[in-house]
């Protein structure tokens, strides 16, 4: 266990804003993590779980408590077989991409679409992270937490979880601590149904195609690098929490109503906003496409030093001299914008932590 005082958390994270923690404990181990945990609850002081620092936005004040950086590592088969597939134990602390590289690598098929994702394992569940018509709700087994309510290790089934679009059980409270994840994968060496339409374009097959994994990671990884979405230390873009705002959802019945907002808006009859109808009958439209006609184009900020990024509209990015209250600025005047011109309130999906969007 390593501890640190006054350290710029700018350092711990993607967006690289952030003030100083009081103290920042690295743990390496269950153990750790677990007693330096309960150390700051018995102490009755304030607690900030740090992994891949990839979804926080902290303020320039830092952080004025105990922030415990989770820094555990291990990816464990328990059980592979091609019935019942790969039962695979993840440390919270292991690079999320990793585990990918891991999967496609063992012919574990489920995460391939969510290649090059930045961050820690033990916040995918908390977000239900999702990408190219994945998300880790569709392989999760179990997470194992530790409940600082009940001071007590606590497994969960993926049912408890509560997952729901970039939600989750976790989401929104500081009770549990996710100490791993248990993944259920197929064993196949051919991607799960490709449902992303610019996915398949890029792979050359239609959408519900299955094709070689190491096909579909590499094919994913060229998406979010067009789209600034792979962490790059040269690139400005990537300087940032990803995407910053979730994608709307809404009835079909108010999606109508948008979209004839949108179309009086801009005064075009063929302005329809992008529509995608789930089981439930709700309709999910794009926030990008509503951030791009709201008047907020790529690059939009420059050459201030928070701007949304040149290659995609809904990442909010650190041009180099970034604080986090331009961030929340830039962040704050979009998500405004977007809702005056189209009634849309976007959410954000990075968690502002000292400060409130």
């Amino acid at each position: 266990m390593q501890e640190l005082h006054d350290t710029p958390l700018a350092e711990h994270t993607t967006m690289r804003v952030g003030g100083p923690a009081q103290r920042l404990v690295v743990v390496e181990t269950i153990d750790e993590l677990v007693d330096a945990v309960r150390e700051v609850d018995d102490a009755d002081e304030r607690l900030l779980v740090l992994g891949g620092g990839s979804n926080l936005v902290i303020a320039d004040a830092g952080f004025p408590g105990t922030v415990v950086k989770i820094a555990t590592s291990g990816i464990e088969p328990e059980s592979v077989d091609a019935c019942g597939g790969a039962m695979v134990r993840v440390a919270a602390g292991e690079v999320w991409d990793d585990v990918v590289v891991r999967a496609v690598a063992e012919g574990w098929s489920g995460v391939e679409a969510l290649s090059g994702i930045p961050g820690s394992t033990g916040a995918t569940p908390v977000q239900n992270v999702g990408a190219y018509g994945q998300e880790v709700a569709q392989t999760i087994a179990r997470v194992r937490v530790w409940d600082r309510q009940t001071q007590a290790v606590r497994t969960l089934s993926a049912a408890e979880c509560a997952f729901t679009y970039r939600h989750s059980l976790f989401k929104g409270t500081s009770q549990y601590v996710v100490l791993d994840v248990t993944f259920q994968f197929v064993v196949a060496d051919l991607s799960r149904p490709v449902a992303y339409a610019d996915l398949a374009q890029g792979l050359g097959v239609e959408v519900g195609a299955r094709v070689p994994l190491t096909d579909a990671r590499e094919a994913v990884l060229e998406q979010r690098r067009r789209r600034g979405m792979v962490l790059d230390d040269a690139d400005r873009d990537t300087w940032s929490c990803g995407s910053f705002f979730t994608n709307p959802i809404m009835s079909a019945a108010r999606f109508d109503a948008l979209a004839e907002r949108v179309r009086s808006a801009l005064g075009d009859d063929g302005a329809t906003p992008p529509r995608f109808t789930d089981a439930s009958g709700d309709v999910k439209t794009s926030a990008a496409w509503l951030i791009d006609k709201a008047g907020f184009g790529k690059g939009f900020g420059l050459p201030g030093p928070a701007a949304l990024s040149t290659k995609h509209t809904l990442a909010v990015t650190n041009r180099g001299s970034a604080t986090a209250a331009d961030v929340a600025a830039l962040a704050r005047q979009v998500r405004d914008g977007v809702r005056d011109r189209f009634g849309v309130t976007l959410v954000n999906e990075p968690v502002f932590v000292g400060h409130d969007l």
